[in-house]
């Protein structure tokens, strides 16, 4: 019986490969030095899996940016507008890949990022791969092949990992018509297999190919195309032993496809997807075969500690029917998307011990699974490992911190008028008209403005006790004030206070709520350099004060225009947590509805006319298989309604949501009923309106005119274009403008450059309509 991991963590426990990054893009250190930060990481990596006692460690886990965008690069698969950067060029490679992930705008040359959206039902984004009907593939980067070579030469023997190539054709676009990129599997599957007679030749024995599409709802040409690609492989690279992983769900219907692969080990994940193994020990062809199958025990994507009991039980029951020998045992997917190490969490007053001995971090996990591989093949019940695992997990059980008895009777009374405004759309949006008197096309932004150094010092100086409450909100007030002034003379309509208290926009709803914890070291990847520190709902949610109505209430009556009021929504503060799994998410989710509801009346109470509740992910959580999302998409939109509905038909609510393509959920998007919903749209050139416009989308729109997430400016002509493309499809009177996303991780110089040719291009759709003949 072997232990494995799928991933490990590569922003580094101190975020040291964020900040390496960063400091390359700004030009404040050379390429060696971002390589020579990446090299130290993976090789601590390395050495931590080693430690631990995980017997196949991976390689090429690692990445500067994304996997899939590195998996694009391995393969060639380069749009043709980035590859003029290429062009006599000497080692232009990081140049080439930062600018498909982020754009670049410098040396004459200007050219937008790749779309980028959700790794399945995560919050990880992964840059979309971009395929042509005459797509050709040849091998572009050997960073698996120097990877494999660089632990090799430190003296481990890894298992270097590789997107699977029917999954990474799976998660790609077609960016023309006429063809399926699922077609382009044959002119794909040599590059991959150059690569894995190349790793056979250097002494490789195991190779991870990540195949979770296995896990969705595939077309009978995919799941042919799956047995296609791995029969090709293993006739062609027999030497090498094949692991194909699934993870983020169960089999179900692509169970005799998986099992069918001719590959010589399969990983499930059990956290997700318990009932795969018993239908794959009831399949007599995989029991008498010699295929190993790898267990996914360990929850990779949350932070509670293993139950050992309920693990040794799945453990034993694969090796009962298999023989130990044909058993691994793993977590359930990478642990990219758990924090690094729970030892980091030195600070008793932020994380009590009680509830830091219910949890397990991405160190803590390879622990795990090393001594539930030994465990399950001993008489455990005495040793401290299973005795003290067991203690916590009763203790996490019986604690009287986690429920409260006057949160859940609460929503146990929730009733049916609770989730509906007092009217309709229609006569809401003549009573708003009238009462906002707003022009045509309004203009706004998301929410949040840059968060320089110096506001981050502000609120560092106050943990630190340097400044005083007092002190401090007189700083955060004078940068309010500011920007309101800045957006009065930009000519903005409908302006924002800018977020300078805020950390993050689930953390800092999650700080003034019971029931959240929080970790000072608790960093995730979320895209490229960007790392969110998720709180951990532990019990019962309740709002036991005001969050926002201070800061709102100042701004408005510091500027004659309309200030929003900004709300984190209840979904998305769930999706982006890590959540107690004692209980079904809708109850969660629920509790948090009814703390934002209080919070929306009283914004409305204290004067905001313009209340937006941030949705984005509420497209991520929705399951993988179809079967499953009517009953999710019940209580996603009824929680937003909860949320939302207590205040009257004056007051505007909008919603934002980011990264999402909304074709097949758009009636629950519709039912959701915003009066405004700001989506993004500038990456995918305005595609993503299709949906509305097919569906003929009754509510007001705010599509977004430019890419927060890439350094480069657009220009007037840019954003005038793709708000002629909308006007196109949505009603002149319904159409805002508006940015894709907040402004928090961007630069005030960009920021200020991008926006003024923003109200530009707004001025001049009114001039085009107004003087249009009717």
């Amino acid at each position: 019986m072997l232990s494995h991991n799928l991933g490990y963590p590569r922003v580094g426990a101190r975020r040291e490969l964020k900040k390496a990054c960063e400091q390359f893009w700004a030009g404040k250190s050379d390429r060696d030095t971002l390589q020579k930060t990446a090299r130290q990481l993976r090789h601590q990596n390395w050495e931590t899996q080693k430690a631990a006692g995980i017997s196949l460690i991976p390689s090429n886990d690692f990445s500067l940016y994304d996997q899939v965008l590195d998996t694009s690069l391995m393969v060639g698969a380069i749009p043709g507008r980035y590859l003029q950067l290429l062009d006599g060029k000497t080692n232009r490679e990081l140049d080439l890949y930062f600018a498909m992930a982020r754009g670049i705008q410098r040396e004459g040359v200007d050219i937008k990022a790749m779309e980028m959206t959700k790794w399945f039902d995560t919050n990880y984004h992964y840059i979309v791969p971009e395929f042509t009907r005459d797509q050709q593939f040849n091998r572009y980067s050997d960073q698996v092949i120097l990877d494999f070579e660089d632990a090799r030469q430190a003296g481990i023997l890894t298992k270097p990992v590789l997107v699977g190539p029917v999954t990474y054709l799976w998660s790609g676009k077609e960016k023309e018509a006429g063809f399926e990129r699922i077609d382009l599997l044959e002119n794909l599957l040599p590059v991959y297999i150059s690569i894995l007679k190349e790793l056979a030749s250097m002494g490789a024995e195991w190779v991870q190919l990540d195949e979770p599409c296995l896990v969705t709802d595939l077309t009978e040409k995919e799941k042919k195309a799956l047995i296609t690609a791995y029969t090709t492989i293993r006739e062609t690279v027999p030497q090498l032993k094949l692991l194909v992983a699934t993870y983020f769900g169960a089999l179900e219907d692509n169970l005799p496809t998986a099992i069918n692969l001719p590959v010589d080990a399969l990983h499930i994940d059990l956290t997700r997807g318990a009932e795969t193994l018993p239908a794959i020990l009831a399949e007599e062809s995989f029991v008498l075969s010699d295929k190993k199958l790898s267990l996914g025990v360990v929850d990779g994507r949350n932070i509670w500690k293993n139950d050992f009991a309920g693990s040794i039980r799945f453990i034993r029951q694969a090796a009962d029917v298999l023989g130990t020998d044909r058993v691994l045992v793993a977590p359930s997917c990478s642990l990219l998307h758990s924090p690094y190490d729970l030892d980091l969490e030195t600070n008793e007053a932020v994380l009590t011990p009680e509830i830091k001995n219910w949890m397990s971090f991405a160190k803590q996990k390879l622990t795990e699974v090393a001594a539930l591989t030994a465990l399950a093949q001993t008489d455990f019940e005495d040793d401290e490992r299973f005795t003290g695992n067991q203690r916590a997990i009763e203790s996490r059980k019986t604690s009287p911190l986690i429920h409260k008895p006057d949160v859940k009777a609460r929503a146990a009374a929730i009733v049916e008028s609770d989730f509906e405004r007092q009217s309709a759309f229609p006569a809401r949006q003549q009573i708003q008209l009238d009462k906002l008197k707003l022009p045509l096309f309004p203009s706004t932004t998301i929410g949040s403005f840059p968060q320089t150094d110096e506001i981050r010092q502000l609120r560092a100086q106050l943990k630190k006790g340097l400044l005083t409450a007092e002190e401090y909100e007189e700083k955060i007030r004078e940068e309010i004030v500011s920007s309101l002034r800045w957006q009065e003379a930009l000519d903005i309509d409908v302006l924002v206070h800018g977020e300078f208290e805020r950390n993050d926009m689930v953390e800092y709803f999650g700080e003034s709520l019971s029931g959240f914890v929080f970790t000072e070291n608790g960093w995730v990847q979320s895209y490229g350099s960007r790392c969110v520190k998720p709180p951990v709902i532990y019990g019962d949610v309740a709002r036991p004060d005001a969050m926002t109505v201070k800061w709102s209430a100042f701004a408005q009556a510091n500027s004659d225009r309309l200030v929003k009021g900004m709300l984190t929504g209840p979904v998305t503060i769930l999706q982006w947590s890590f959540v107690r799994d004692d209980q079904p998410r809708k109850d969660t989710t629920f509790q948090i509805a009814l703390a934002i509801r209080d919070e929306v009346t009283d914004l409305e109470k204290a004067g905001i006319k313009v209340i937006q509740i941030d949705e984005p992910a509420i497209r991520e959580g929705l399951p993988l298989r179809q079967s499953a999302w009517e009953a999710y998409l019940q209580w996603a939109v009824d929680a937003f309604r909860l949320s939302a509905a207590g205040v009257a038909d004056r007051t505007q609510i909008h919603t934002h949501m980011c990264y999402s393509e909304f074709n097949d959920i758009i009636d629950s998007i519709a039912a959701m009923d915003a009066d405004v919903i700001t989506i993004e749209t500038s990456r995918s050139q305005m595609e993503l309106l299709d949906a509305f416009a097919k569906f003929n989308y009754p509510n007001e729109i705010g599509p977004g005119v430019y890419d927060i997430h890439s350094p480069r400016v657009p220009g007037v002509d840019e954003m005038t274009e793709l708000l002629q493309k909308a006007l196109q499809v949505i009603p002149a009177r319904n159409l805002w403008v508006n940015p894709d996303c907040g402004l928090k991780t961007r630069k005030w110089p960009e920021t200020e450059a991008a926006l003024r040719n923003m109200i530009s291009a707004a001025k001049l759709l009114r001039e085009s309509v107004a003087l249009a003949p009717h």
